[in-house]
Protein backbone atom coordinates (compact mmCIF):
# COMPACT_ATOMS: atom_id res chain seq x y z
CA UNK A 1 0.00 0.00 0.00
CA UNK A 2 1.23 3.35 -1.04
CA UNK A 3 2.01 5.74 1.96
CA UNK A 4 0.17 9.06 2.21
CA UNK A 5 3.40 10.65 1.21
CA UNK A 6 3.96 8.60 -1.58
CA UNK A 7 0.36 9.33 -2.61
CA UNK A 8 0.79 13.12 -2.36
CA UNK A 9 4.29 13.27 -4.12
CA UNK A 10 4.98 13.93 -7.53
CA UNK A 11 6.15 11.31 -10.26
CA UNK A 12 9.25 10.46 -11.13
CA UNK A 13 11.03 9.75 -14.40
CA UNK A 14 15.25 9.76 -15.34
CA UNK A 15 17.13 10.88 -17.82
CA UNK A 16 19.03 8.54 -19.62
CA UNK A 17 22.74 8.93 -21.35
CA UNK A 18 23.01 7.95 -24.93
CA UNK A 19 26.32 7.15 -24.96
CA UNK A 20 26.81 3.08 -25.02
CA UNK A 21 25.87 1.06 -28.56
CA UNK A 22 23.01 -1.84 -28.16
CA UNK A 23 22.18 -3.89 -26.93
CA UNK A 24 23.38 -2.61 -23.65
CA UNK A 25 21.45 0.78 -23.66
CA UNK A 26 18.65 -1.69 -24.02
CA UNK A 27 18.86 -3.31 -20.97
CA UNK A 28 18.98 0.09 -19.08
CA UNK A 29 16.01 1.30 -20.70
CA UNK A 30 14.22 -1.76 -19.59
CA UNK A 31 15.77 -1.67 -16.75
CA UNK A 32 14.36 1.77 -16.25
CA UNK A 33 11.01 0.25 -16.66
CA UNK A 34 11.43 -2.23 -14.02
CA UNK A 35 12.14 0.08 -11.49
CA UNK A 36 8.97 1.84 -11.97
CA UNK A 37 9.73 5.01 -13.53
CA UNK A 38 6.50 6.92 -15.16
CA UNK A 39 8.80 8.28 -17.68
CA UNK A 40 12.72 7.88 -19.16
CA UNK A 41 13.85 10.37 -21.43
CA UNK A 42 17.33 11.24 -23.68
CA UNK A 43 18.22 14.44 -24.81
CA UNK A 44 18.58 15.54 -27.97
CA UNK A 45 22.24 16.30 -28.83
CA UNK A 46 25.15 15.87 -32.04
CA UNK A 47 27.72 16.53 -29.15
CA UNK A 48 26.80 17.85 -25.31
CA UNK A 49 29.31 19.21 -22.86
CA UNK A 50 32.23 17.07 -24.89
CA UNK A 51 30.70 14.04 -23.36
CA UNK A 52 31.73 11.10 -26.24
CA UNK A 53 30.48 8.82 -26.96
CA UNK A 54 26.76 10.36 -27.92
CA UNK A 55 24.30 8.38 -29.73
CA UNK A 56 21.53 9.93 -31.53
CA UNK A 57 18.53 10.44 -29.88
CA UNK A 58 15.42 9.43 -32.16
CA UNK A 59 17.03 6.67 -33.36
CA UNK A 60 17.33 5.77 -29.89
CA UNK A 61 13.93 6.46 -28.53
CA UNK A 62 12.54 3.83 -31.69
CA UNK A 63 14.91 1.14 -30.31
CA UNK A 64 13.74 2.51 -27.12
CA UNK A 65 10.23 1.66 -27.70
CA UNK A 66 10.59 -1.66 -29.25
CA UNK A 67 11.76 -3.45 -25.94
CA UNK A 68 9.93 -1.69 -23.73
CA UNK A 69 6.40 -1.40 -23.15
CA UNK A 70 4.89 0.50 -20.24
CA UNK A 71 7.19 3.54 -19.72
CA UNK A 72 6.14 7.03 -21.00
CA UNK A 73 9.94 7.91 -23.34
CA UNK A 74 10.66 11.16 -25.20
CA UNK A 75 13.56 13.91 -25.80
CA UNK A 76 14.58 16.34 -22.87
CA UNK A 77 14.72 18.31 -25.09
CA UNK A 78 14.56 18.34 -29.21
CA UNK A 79 15.06 22.04 -30.55
CA UNK A 80 15.83 24.13 -33.73
CA UNK A 81 19.61 24.01 -32.93
CA UNK A 82 20.41 21.17 -35.61
CA UNK A 83 16.57 19.83 -36.43
CA UNK A 84 14.11 20.64 -39.29
CA UNK A 85 10.33 20.09 -38.15
CA UNK A 86 9.07 18.25 -41.15
CA UNK A 87 11.48 15.37 -40.64
CA UNK A 88 11.38 15.63 -37.11
CA UNK A 89 7.38 15.43 -37.32
CA UNK A 90 7.88 12.19 -39.51
CA UNK A 91 10.36 10.60 -36.76
CA UNK A 92 7.84 11.44 -34.15
CA UNK A 93 4.85 9.82 -35.41
CA UNK A 94 7.27 6.78 -36.28
CA UNK A 95 8.30 6.45 -32.84
CA UNK A 96 4.74 7.08 -32.02
CA UNK A 97 3.61 4.44 -33.58
CA UNK A 98 6.25 2.07 -32.52
CA UNK A 99 5.55 2.79 -28.77
CA UNK A 100 2.05 2.55 -28.91
CA UNK A 101 2.00 5.57 -28.20
CA UNK A 102 3.69 6.23 -25.30
CA UNK A 103 5.99 9.32 -26.43
CA UNK A 104 6.44 12.81 -25.54
CA UNK A 105 8.70 15.17 -26.78
CA UNK A 106 10.18 18.02 -25.29
CA UNK A 107 10.84 21.33 -26.60
CA UNK A 108 13.86 23.69 -26.26
CA UNK A 109 15.54 26.55 -27.73
CA UNK A 110 18.62 25.04 -27.54
CA UNK A 111 22.05 25.62 -26.52
CA UNK A 112 24.45 28.51 -27.50
CA UNK A 113 27.62 27.22 -29.99
CA UNK A 114 29.45 27.66 -26.80
CA UNK A 115 27.63 25.10 -24.47
CA UNK A 116 26.75 22.42 -27.22
CA UNK A 117 25.43 21.74 -30.76
CA UNK A 118 24.67 25.11 -31.86
CA UNK A 119 26.72 26.05 -34.61
CA UNK A 120 27.55 22.38 -36.16
CA UNK A 121 25.47 23.38 -39.10
CA UNK A 122 27.64 26.03 -39.74
CA UNK A 123 26.81 30.41 -40.10
CA UNK A 124 26.28 32.57 -37.77
CA UNK A 125 25.70 32.73 -34.03
CA UNK A 126 21.73 33.09 -33.33
CA UNK A 127 20.88 36.34 -31.27
CA UNK A 128 18.86 35.80 -28.06
CA UNK A 129 15.73 37.05 -30.22
CA UNK A 130 16.34 35.01 -32.73
CA UNK A 131 16.88 32.23 -31.16
CA UNK A 132 13.35 32.78 -29.54
CA UNK A 133 11.57 33.37 -32.62
CA UNK A 134 13.07 30.36 -34.17
CA UNK A 135 12.17 28.39 -30.90
CA UNK A 136 8.40 29.75 -31.36
CA UNK A 137 7.96 29.42 -35.32
CA UNK A 138 9.45 25.63 -35.23
CA UNK A 139 7.01 24.81 -32.25
CA UNK A 140 4.32 26.21 -34.12
CA UNK A 141 5.10 24.08 -37.76
CA UNK A 142 5.70 21.40 -35.79
CA UNK A 143 2.23 21.29 -34.57
CA UNK A 144 0.75 22.35 -37.55
CA UNK A 145 2.91 18.78 -39.19
CA UNK A 146 1.57 16.90 -36.46
CA UNK A 147 -2.07 17.53 -36.60
CA UNK A 148 -3.23 18.70 -39.87
CA UNK A 149 -3.89 16.11 -42.70
CA UNK A 150 -1.87 18.66 -45.03
CA UNK A 151 0.39 21.37 -43.87
CA UNK A 152 2.08 23.91 -46.03
CA UNK A 153 3.70 27.13 -44.06
CA UNK A 154 6.16 29.54 -45.02
CA UNK A 155 7.63 31.59 -41.47
CA UNK A 156 10.66 33.75 -41.31
CA UNK A 157 12.94 30.51 -40.53
CA UNK A 158 10.81 27.68 -41.45
CA UNK A 159 8.93 26.27 -44.80
CA UNK A 160 7.05 23.44 -45.55
CA UNK A 161 5.68 22.42 -48.56
CA UNK A 162 2.14 20.36 -48.77
CA UNK A 163 3.52 17.96 -46.44
CA UNK A 164 0.82 14.87 -45.78
CA UNK A 165 0.10 14.05 -42.30
CA UNK A 166 -0.79 10.60 -42.69
CA UNK A 167 -0.11 8.79 -41.11
CA UNK A 168 -1.28 10.85 -38.03
CA UNK A 169 -0.14 10.31 -33.90
CA UNK A 170 -1.32 7.18 -32.07
CA UNK A 171 -2.09 10.03 -29.44
CA UNK A 172 -4.61 12.44 -30.40
CA UNK A 173 -4.94 15.23 -31.44
CA UNK A 174 -0.97 14.65 -31.46
CA UNK A 175 2.14 13.58 -29.02
CA UNK A 176 2.51 16.07 -25.88
CA UNK A 177 4.35 18.59 -26.34
CA UNK A 178 6.61 19.32 -22.60
CA UNK A 179 7.96 22.67 -23.60
CA UNK A 180 11.57 24.09 -22.15
CA UNK A 181 10.51 27.93 -21.47
CA UNK A 182 11.48 29.80 -18.76
CA UNK A 183 11.38 33.55 -20.17
CA UNK A 184 8.18 35.25 -21.29
CA UNK A 185 8.29 34.26 -24.68
CA UNK A 186 9.12 30.61 -23.87
CA UNK A 187 6.48 30.56 -21.77
CA UNK A 188 4.26 31.71 -24.04
CA UNK A 189 5.16 28.72 -26.50
CA UNK A 190 4.52 26.54 -23.41
CA UNK A 191 0.66 28.26 -22.88
CA UNK A 192 -0.23 28.08 -26.88
CA UNK A 193 1.22 24.25 -28.01
CA UNK A 194 2.74 22.64 -24.06
CA UNK A 195 1.05 19.93 -22.13
CA UNK A 196 3.51 20.29 -19.95
CA UNK A 197 6.06 22.05 -18.79
CA UNK A 198 9.91 21.84 -17.69
CA UNK A 199 12.66 23.99 -15.95
CA UNK A 200 16.04 23.03 -13.76
CA UNK A 201 15.14 25.80 -10.98
CA UNK A 202 18.50 26.73 -12.04
CA UNK A 203 19.48 30.96 -11.74
CA UNK A 204 22.66 32.50 -10.81
CA UNK A 205 22.77 34.11 -7.55
CA UNK A 206 18.96 32.29 -6.38
CA UNK A 207 18.21 29.61 -4.92
CA UNK A 208 16.16 27.03 -7.00
CA UNK A 209 13.07 26.55 -4.94
CA UNK A 210 12.55 30.52 -5.09
CA UNK A 211 13.52 30.73 -8.56
CA UNK A 212 10.92 27.58 -9.41
CA UNK A 213 8.27 29.44 -7.30
CA UNK A 214 8.56 32.61 -9.36
CA UNK A 215 8.51 30.95 -12.58
CA UNK A 216 5.49 28.64 -11.86
CA UNK A 217 3.58 32.01 -11.04
CA UNK A 218 4.76 33.29 -14.42
CA UNK A 219 3.47 30.52 -16.13
CA UNK A 220 0.14 30.30 -15.02
CA UNK A 221 -0.34 33.98 -16.08
CA UNK A 222 1.10 33.04 -19.37
CA UNK A 223 -1.49 30.22 -19.40
CA UNK A 224 -4.70 32.00 -18.29
CA UNK A 225 -3.81 34.85 -21.15
CA UNK A 226 -3.84 31.81 -23.23
CA UNK A 227 -7.42 30.22 -22.10
CA UNK A 228 -5.27 27.15 -20.89
CA UNK A 229 -3.99 24.67 -18.13
CA UNK A 230 -0.66 22.41 -18.54
CA UNK A 231 -1.15 19.05 -17.02
CA UNK A 232 2.67 18.59 -16.11
CA UNK A 233 4.90 20.45 -14.42
CA UNK A 234 8.46 19.05 -14.36
CA UNK A 235 11.78 19.26 -12.86
CA UNK A 236 14.84 18.21 -14.08
CA UNK A 237 17.19 17.63 -11.54
CA UNK A 238 20.69 17.78 -11.15
CA UNK A 239 21.79 21.19 -11.86
CA UNK A 240 21.29 23.17 -8.83
CA UNK A 241 23.48 21.45 -6.24
CA UNK A 242 20.68 20.19 -4.12
CA UNK A 243 21.07 16.46 -2.66
CA UNK A 244 18.16 14.39 -4.73
CA UNK A 245 20.30 11.62 -4.70
CA UNK A 246 22.07 11.62 -1.37
CA UNK A 247 19.24 9.71 0.57
CA UNK A 248 15.63 8.62 0.14
CA UNK A 249 14.47 11.05 2.87
CA UNK A 250 16.67 13.87 1.08
CA UNK A 251 14.72 13.04 -2.24
CA UNK A 252 11.12 13.02 -0.30
CA UNK A 253 11.87 16.52 1.87
CA UNK A 254 12.86 17.90 -1.67
CA UNK A 255 10.25 16.42 -3.47
CA UNK A 256 7.29 17.36 -1.14
CA UNK A 257 8.70 20.81 -1.06
CA UNK A 258 7.92 21.64 -4.95
CA UNK A 259 4.76 19.99 -4.54
CA UNK A 260 3.81 22.19 -2.51
CA UNK A 261 4.95 24.64 -4.91
CA UNK A 262 2.67 22.55 -8.00
CA UNK A 263 5.28 20.63 -9.24
CA UNK A 264 3.80 17.20 -10.82
CA UNK A 265 6.74 15.30 -12.19
CA UNK A 266 10.24 15.05 -10.84
CA UNK A 267 13.27 13.39 -13.66
CA UNK A 268 16.38 12.37 -11.73
CA UNK A 269 19.71 11.71 -14.16
CA UNK A 270 20.62 7.85 -14.61
CA UNK A 271 23.91 7.90 -12.63
CA UNK A 272 26.80 8.35 -14.28
CA UNK A 273 30.51 7.63 -12.43
CA UNK A 274 32.90 10.08 -12.91
CA UNK A 275 30.70 13.01 -13.84
CA UNK A 276 28.76 15.33 -11.35
CA UNK A 277 25.78 13.40 -12.29
CA UNK A 278 27.27 10.33 -9.86
CA UNK A 279 25.01 8.82 -7.30
CA UNK A 280 24.77 6.03 -5.03
CA UNK A 281 23.15 3.24 -7.22
CA UNK A 282 21.49 1.54 -4.39
CA UNK A 283 19.73 5.09 -3.01
CA UNK A 284 18.87 5.98 -6.90
CA UNK A 285 16.90 1.84 -6.95
CA UNK A 286 15.29 2.78 -3.20
CA UNK A 287 13.98 6.02 -4.59
CA UNK A 288 12.47 4.76 -7.80
CA UNK A 289 11.20 1.66 -5.33
CA UNK A 290 8.91 3.95 -3.60
CA UNK A 291 7.80 6.68 -5.82
CA UNK A 292 7.31 4.71 -9.29
CA UNK A 293 4.62 3.79 -10.97
CA UNK A 294 3.27 0.39 -9.09
CA UNK A 295 3.81 -2.43 -11.38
Amino acid sequence: MRTEKRETAPRIGTVLWPMRSWPEAGELWRRAEELGFRHAWVYDHIAWRGTTPWYDAYTTLAAAAAVTSRVRIGTLVTSPNFRHPVPTAHAIKTIDHVSGGRLSVGIGSGGTRRASDAGVLGGPEWTPDERAARFAEWAELLDRLLTGPETSFEGTYYSAREVVGEPGCVQRPRVPFVIAGNGPRGMRVAARHGTGWVTTGHAEGRGPHDVVRSRLAALRAACEAEGRDLDDLVLLTGFTGEPWLESPGAFADLAGRYAELGITEIVLHWPRPGSPFDADMKVFEAIAAEYGEVR
